[in-house]
């Protein structure tokens, strides 16, 4: 993901300097061919602005763009919702990567504030809490505390939790420690449902739905190197009636949900729609086939939030989510 966001911006710095000295040359060499005298500095200049322009706007990201929140409300209808759920609402969110609020962590406050505005039933929590490491996390415990919801937060590990990205030359590093600690971060210290290829049943009026995380399962080569350890066949052993996947890559969505089992709703995250929408389009779409926003196949439905984070401190048009799925019985 990191790796896909860093070659975009690197792409379009680069555009912005060839197209103009591309299009220099093509007229210097008409001009040549008809011996017309050329100034440079025309295209140099533009070439300049343009450049400047590009940093302007991954400066506007930085600055303002990671900030920025969008809520975003939708009606799930389904024949097998119990009626003692109907009107349930559940709070989707993804990609925390906590070291994007190390430099304003009020920022963060604020998105838990608003998530606990929306009076959640339930929050569920699709992976990646950290980037790099577990300390990240440490600093912001307290705030995540504040996060509340009726029924608890469900949460899974995404791939950048099971710390795969850590530098190799650090040789006192040990990866299965260092994912034991945020195993018992999230359910010792922040008392979090974390579902690790398990599951777990919410009761209500002798009537149930049962929510399903797997660990992070990739069915594909697509998006950034990234790891597969989830056990679905495990995850959904002794579970009916209504049931809630929560996994990270939506690629698993089509990989084995799909046709595959009676799952009706998958929440992932991961891809952060590339952290840039522009009119409609992400480049995150070069990567992936499903990039953000809901998706319906075959009668089941899945919906992947962009986050609340960043992997690269920028986000342009794609920004923050907090998702608010209400549940309604048909």
């Amino acid at each position: 993901m990191m790796g896909m966001m860093l070659v975009s911006v690197l792409v379009l710095s680069f555009l912005l300097v060839a197209i103009p000295n591309i299009l220099w040359f093509v007229i210097w060499l008409i001009a040549k061919c008809f011996h017309y005298a050329l100034p440079y500095a025309p295209f140099g200049w533009t070439a300049f602005g343009l450049v400047a322009f590009a940093w302007i706007v991954l400066a506007y990201g930085y600055f303002f763009g990671r900030f920025k929140l969008d809520i975003n409300k939708w009606e799930y209808s389904h024949k097998d919702i119990p009626t003692a759920f109907n009107g349930y609402k559940i709070v989707h969110i993804s990609d925390l990567h906590l070291s994007t609020f190390d430099d304003n962590p009020k920022q963060l406050k604020r998105f838990v504030d608003s998530i606990n505005a929306q009076n959640p039933d339930l929050i569920c929590f699709t992976g990646d809490l950290v980037s790099l490491g577990v300390e990240e996390a440490e600093p912001h415990i307290e705030t995540l505390k504040q996060m509340k919801a009726n029924d608890g937060i469900a949460s899974i590990l995404g791939n950048h939790d099971f710390i795969i990205y850590r530098h190799r030359s650090d040789s006192t590093f040990n990866r299965e420690n260092a994912v034991a600690r945020l195993d018992s971060l999230q359910r010792n210290t922040l008392g979090w449902h974390l579902l690790r290829n398990d599951n777990f049943t919410i009761e209500r009026n002798g009537q149930k739905i049962t929510i399903i995380g797997v660990d992070n399962k990739n069915c594909s080569n697509q998006g950034f190197r990234t790891i597969d350890m989830g056990d679905l066949p495990k995850a959904i052993q002794g579970t009916d009636g209504f049931r809630i996947l929560l996994t990270h890559d939506p690629s698993h969505w089509r990989g084995e949900v799909v046709g595959q089992t009676d799952i009706p709703l998958t929440l992932c995250g991961h891809t952060h729609a590339a952290q840039i929408k522009l009119f409609g389009w992400t480049p995150a779409s070069w990567t992936f086939t499903d990039t953000d926003g809901r998706y319906d196949k075959n009668g089941q439905t899945m919906y992947i939030n962009v986050g609340l984070g960043c992997t690269l401190p920028v986000r342009l048009g794609a920004n923050a989510e907090i998702t608010v799925i209400t549940l309604k019985k048909i």
